[in-house]
């Protein structure tokens, strides 16, 4: 099966209506964009997207949204994610990894009990100023686009949660570790900064992810499975529902005629007892609207009264 990075539903096949999630365990040096192109090639699929880029170099878990997936990209975006990476120490780089040029050397080598002091420092909420490559946006532009061309561009630091952050192992030139961060961390940034802190310069030369949200390893496929199956039928091995990406948001039970009030925009009347499920009466609650166990809509409830903030087709 041709894997070019403009690969899209193979001609003479129509598009199909494929909607759920493929929990993508990528490999070294595929770009994201890529992998998301096989596997809409390999379902034919009408529509794909993913949720969170992984550098070429980076490896591990992508998940990759099919069809009415792709409505609950941002909810996957917005879930924690777990990582494990290794900084070499004594050189910076001016990608903050290992595919960048050197552009710092410092002859300092932090030890075990340096490293560990240091990172409560960087555990909880933290200022984070993203590496010079990334998407950032800058003036219109991405960052990285900047930075390719030579433009120097200062930005600002961010706000971003570090949820957990712990040593697995050490040597005299490198360290690895074990992090869960919130939406819109760089663990080249984390890595970069940690360095600095520990008076010395450094780069990660391995990264994997882990998680994202609810979507592990454990239930993930590789590559070359699509790239080896005969026909797009193989594919649906691996596509899970697209409640999948929701498992953590309330779920209630609604008739036939307040889904096809959803579905057309309009709220709708949620019982006391459906309320009280939900959350106190009066307050703000996300849910899932679901009829015959179908997902509708995810719905904003206030008090008796439910509105669609996102309306599924997926019957």
């Amino acid at each position: 099966m041709p894997t070019k990075e403009n690969d899209t539903p193979r001609r003479g096949y129509p598009k199909q209506a494929v909607h759920g999630w493929v929990i993508l365990n990528k490999g070294l040096t595929v770009p994201s964009t890529k992998a998301v192109n096989i596997v809409r090639r390999a379902f034919n699929a009408a529509k794909a997207g993913h949720a969170g880029t992984l550098d070429p170099l980076a490896t591990g878990i992508l998940p990759i949204a099919l069809g009415e997936a792709t409505k609950t990209i941002p909810y996957v975006m917005d879930a924690s994610k777990d990582y494990l990476f290794t900084v070499k120490w004594g050189q910076a780089t001016d990608t903050d990894d290992r595919e960048g040029d050197v552009i710092a050397r410092s002859d300092i080598r932090p030890d075990e009990d340096q490293i560990r002091a240091a990172l409560p420092r960087f555990t909880g909420r933290i200022d984070q100023v993203p590496p010079r490559y990334s998407a950032i946006k800058k003036d219109g532009r991405r960052a990285y686009d900047l930075a390719r061309a030579d433009v120097e561009v200062e930005l600002s630091p961010r706000k971003v949660d570090i949820h957990r952050l712990e040593m697995v192992r050490a040597s005299a030139d490198e360290a690895s570790f074990r992090v869960t961060t919130g939406k819109g961390a760089y663990i080249r940034a984390l890595a970069r900064d940690l360095a600095k802190h520990l008076g010395t310069e450094g780069h990660v030369i391995e990264l994997r992810r882990t998680r994202v949200g609810p979507f592990s390893e454990d239930k993930s496929i590789s590559l070359d499975f699509f790239e080896q199956i005969d026909n797009s039928a193989d594919a649906f091995e691996a596509l899970h529902p697209v409640l999948t990406a929701l498992a953590d948001i309330p779920a209630l039970a609604i008739t036939e005629n307040d889904a096809h009030r959803l579905r057309c925009g309009q709220k709708i009347t949620i019982s006391a007892t459906l309320t009280t499920e939900t959350g106190p009466e009066g307050d703000d609650v996300t849910a899932l609207a679901l009829f015959n166990g179908t997902l509708v809509a995810i719905i904003r409830v206030t008090g008796g009264t439910a509105s669609p903030l996102r309306v599924f087709n997926l019957l």
